[in-house]
């Protein structure tokens, strides 16, 4: 098989490049720039880049190979950082023009690990206003353009320009945070992997907050090996984010590549397969003969957790009183700047009673346990990501009834695991007629991400959906 281009080949490819000499990450950096500057003016993925920076730590990174100073797989490879995440000097915007001003004074815990691991940071991405919507729509800096059509669709959210800027080949790799589906969602409707971690295992300091019973961060990459890669260097305690605290790392490289014969998959039914698209429903389905000719056994259970999950959170009531509690000044003293669909939605967080907000928490730990003791003999749980691919901004954002509708729809599968605390790896399954991405989840049991990266892994293996790159010369500047 011959190779992709540069700018489309895995961190684990353009790692054994550099060390056998081919290219330099100074050549990488500048192939990854200067696609950047000729497709991001449609695709909208970047809200701001570092071009001199980052070929200087590039040059650097070449200079300390070199020497001898090798710091892994990692070094010398770029990556970007959806704009909810601190990088010292630079603004920290969350999606919203009134945080212009809001710059960090240091490096988040996330952004930290990254340069220990000798990664080169080459710019921010554009995100949802505050984190807070699962179609991806940004009425501030505009809405990031899925790569695989020329007309403008949604890239989904909230981490709409990491997804984007890895789908189209801007960067090998972006992080992102999921609060209620915002690596996932995108993940899937662009084409990419998406990992959403378990709440605890990499620390949130240092990142803009939406919700700090549900937020996590989660990695963007064009295999699992990747972002098994990344989360490896990304996890461990942090004194700064308590939820990490007690939580030990564990290696999720070493299993990686065993294989999964003997695991135990089922499809979980129930509400993740409500009203999905016919497309999706079949492409998902199909990826049981897959992990059976892996030696898997696959089943279907009815996974009645799922359902009293999705009904437990009406009008998000976790995050958004936790969102308004968070961002009360600018919704109280700054509204009507504000994105108005962003706006409307989180203020109502106010309106949440304490006794809602607490008994929705206390409700979802027992429902966690509950979830447990149901899949004590199962491994992980396939599902769609979305129940639907993309769909055009005109057809969403056409009105606030419109893009409720199609927001609910869009989180609906992967708030479910969000609320249970799950973690889950998105990959493409397979297209639709039209050409748009299908993702499937693969859902693990907290804190089991060495799971479900094992069972990618080993499904991307046997599948080719992950290797295909959309057509971008409609992008090109011109």
């Amino acid at each position: 098989m011959d190779k992709p281009p540069l700018h489309y080949q895995n961190i684990t490819d353009l790692a054994d490049r550099i060390r056998k000499g081919e290219i330099t990450s100074t050549q990488l950096m500048e192939n990854i720039l200067g696609r950047i500057d000729s497709l991001d003016g449609k695709l909208n993925a970047f809200k701001l880049t570092c071009p001199e920076q980052a070929l200087e730590q590039a040059r650097a990174a070449d200079q300390e190979l070199s020497n001898g100073k090798d710091l892994g797989v990692l070094h010398g490879i770029p990556y970007a950082v959806k704009d909810l995440f601190d990088v010292k000097g630079l603004p920290t915007t969350a999606g919203a023009k009134l945080l212009e001003n809001n710059t960090a004074a240091e490096d988040s815990q996330a952004i930290h690990r990254l340069s220990q691991a000798g990664m080169i940071f080459s710019g921010k991405t554009n995100t949802v206003q505050f984190a807070f919507s699962g179609v991806g729509i940004n009425h501030d800096y505009g809405t990031p353009h899925n790569p695989w059509s020329q007309t403008h669709y949604i890239p989904g959210g909230s981490s709409s320009g990491s997804a984007v800027a890895v789908a189209a080949g801007l960067v090998p790799m972006a992080l992102g945070t999921d609060t209620g589906g915002s690596v996932r969602i995108p993940a899937s409707l662009c084409g990419t992997v998406g990992l959403k971690t378990t709440v605890g295992r990499i620390s949130r300091a240092g990142v803009y907050p939406l919700s700090w019973t549900l937020d996590s961060v989660g990695v963007f990459s064009r295999s699992v090996e990747d972002a098994a890669l990344v989360y490896q260097s990304l996890q461990g305690a942090d004194i700064n984010d308590e939820s990490t605290v007690g939580v030990a790392p564990h290696d999720v490289l070493k299993r990686l590549k065993e294989g999964v014969k003997g695991l135990r998959l089922a499809f979980a039914e129930s509400v993740f397969w409500d009203d999905v698209h016919p497309e999706v429903a079949k492409a998902v389905r199909e990826c049981g003969n897959v992990f059976e000719d892996l030696g898997v056994a696959v089943s279907s259970i009815d996974f009645s957790e799922a359902q009293e999950a999705f009904k437990l959170n009406p009008g998000g009531a976790i995050i958004a009183s936790e969102g308004y509690t968070l961002n009360k000044k600018w919704l109280e003293e700054h509204f009507d700047e504000l994105d108005p669909v962003v706006a409307h939605r989180m203020i109502k967080g106010k309106e949440i009673s304490a006794d809602q907000y607490l008994q929705t928490n206390y409700i979802a730990r027992q429902l966690r346990a509950k979830a447990g003791n149901t899949l004590k003999d199962i491994d992980a749980l396939l599902v769609p990501t979305t129940p639907m691919p993309a769909s055009p901004v005109a057809e969403v954002d056409i009105d606030i009834e419109s893009y409720l509708a199609k927001n609910i729809r869009y989180l609906r599968n992967t708030s479910i695991g969000n609320i249970l605390n799950f973690c889950g790896v998105s990959l493409p399954c397979g297209f639709t007629q039209s050409g748009l991405p299908i993702g499937l989840l693969i859902y693990g049991k907290p804190f089991q991400e060495d799971v479900v990266l094992r069972i990618g892994y080993a499904f991307q293996q046997l599948t080719e959906w992950h290797r295909r790159v959309p057509e971008l010369s409609w992008a090109e500047s011109k």
